[in-house]
């Protein structure tokens, strides 16, 4: 496979193929470009599609320039929303953005990478230069976007600086000099704009190749964090390894080709096999790949311990009665609540009420049913993926 057709796979657009295939026949290294917001403490699989397609860039030859946006941060990253993101502090920023690189080099060659923080030239700005770069955009061309337009007709209020963040993001190509710009489909604008301001700097304009967006762990939407259907990089061996497992079978295939590069050829082959052993070979491998060889097969070992063979995983936490309560009775929303294993104690409720908690091996769908001390270590299992012992 030549290097353009390596780069065309999974290729959503590329704005032009022509200049790519001109610029690798150039033979130079390429400074490829990819800009992340430090929202959240921790990347997701759904960044993994972007930073595999940068990673096959480096193997080619090619500088990979990973733009940390902690100052795009400050304004929030307008596209696919309804309403105005939450601005973070700059404490919380800078916390974000140092494990964000830290991930990233997960699938990137560190020794082929080079890390920029947007702030670097945007701290440095006067409100002059600000006025310059807005220049650059009308209110017309901003409304083009979906998002802009959805919000303005449903008369949901768009800030001001909302509208600068493309510029914003279309600026940082121009400090680095920029050859091909990489992002998800809903990113398109965004890397549109960065085109325009080369231009108007009289610079050469860079490509600009866009990836699908990798859909969430419930089958439907966007994987995000505040859908709550992500996997994430930090994400443990064991959650990494469930959560996989929970995706539905017409999903796992975009999954194995996005995240696994695995070729059109391969996955008629995985699809003509049992679509469990598919998924287990899907979760074994992306597990290894983030935790290290053997962590994959390590969970898939328990995964088929506790569900095709019905008994308790080999490790689990282990809870003193007095780390959960005061008293020699107590609820039982109140225990799992206390453990520190579920998102709040809403989800516990609702795991119990939907009969999906035991005690014991025992099946208990009511929430403030009581639980004793334990004579004896007991476990307490919630769900198909939460294990714990009561002691």
């Amino acid at each position: 496979m030549d290097a353009l057709s390596r780069l065309k796979q999974n290729a959503a657009e590329i704005y032009s193929e022509d200049e790519l295939r001109e610029r690798l026949a150039a033979d130079r290294p390429l400074r490829v470009k990819l800009g992340v917001d430090p929202t959240r403490p921790d990347l997701t699989f759904g960044h993994m599609v972007v930073f595999n397609k940068l990673r096959q860039f480096q193997d080619l030859g090619h500088t990979a320039v990973l733009i940390i946006g902690d100052f795009t941060t400050l304004i929030g990253d307008p596209s696919g929303r309804s309403a105005t993101r939450p601005v973070l502090t700059r404490k919380e920023i800078e916390a974000n953005a140092k494990t964000y690189v830290e991930q990233a080099y997960l699938v990137l060659d560190q020794a082929k990478t080079e890390v920029r923080f947007n702030s670097e030239w945007f701290r440095g700005m006067g409100f002059e230069d600000c006025l310059q770069l807005a220049r650059q955009m009308t209110v017309a061309r901003m409304l083009e976007r979906d998002d802009f337009a959805k919000r303005y007709n449903a008369r949901t209020p768009i800030s001001i600086v909302e509208f600068l963040y493309p510029l914003v993001q279309g600026y940082d190509s121009l400090m680095i000099d920029a050859d091909v710009e990489l992002g998800g489909t809903d990113q398109t604008f965004n890397c549109l704009v960065g085109r325009q301001i080369q231009k108007n700097a009289g610079k050469r304009e860079q490509v600009v190749l866009t990836l699908p967006l990798l859909v969430g762990t419930d089958g439907a939407k966007k994987m995000s964090k505040s859908q709550d259907n992500y996997i994430a990089f930090n994400d443990s061996p064991k959650e990494m390894f469930g959560k996989i497992m929970s995706i539905g079978d017409d999903v796992m295939w975009d999954y194995h080709r996005l995240l696994l590069l695995t070729e059109d050829a391969g996955i008629e082959s995985l699809k003509a096999g049992h679509p469990m052993e598919a998924k287990k070979a899907l979760a074994r491998r992306l597990t290894d790949r983030i935790h290290g060889e053997g962590a994959g097969q390590r969970e898939l070992e328990q995964f088929e311990k506790v569900f095709s063979k019905n008994e308790l995983p080999d490790e689990m936490p282990a809870f003193p009665w007095h780390q959960l309560a005061d008293e020699d009775t107590q609820t039982l929303v109140n225990l799992l609540g206390a453990t520190g294993l579920f998102a709040s104690k809403k989800e516990a409720r609702r795991l119990i009420e939907q009969g999906s908690v035991r005690v014991g091996g025992e099946r208990v769908s009511n929430p403030v049913e009581a639980v004793s001390r334990p004579a004896e270590p007991v476990v307490i299992q919630a769900g198909k993926r939460v294990f714990f012992r009561l002691t």
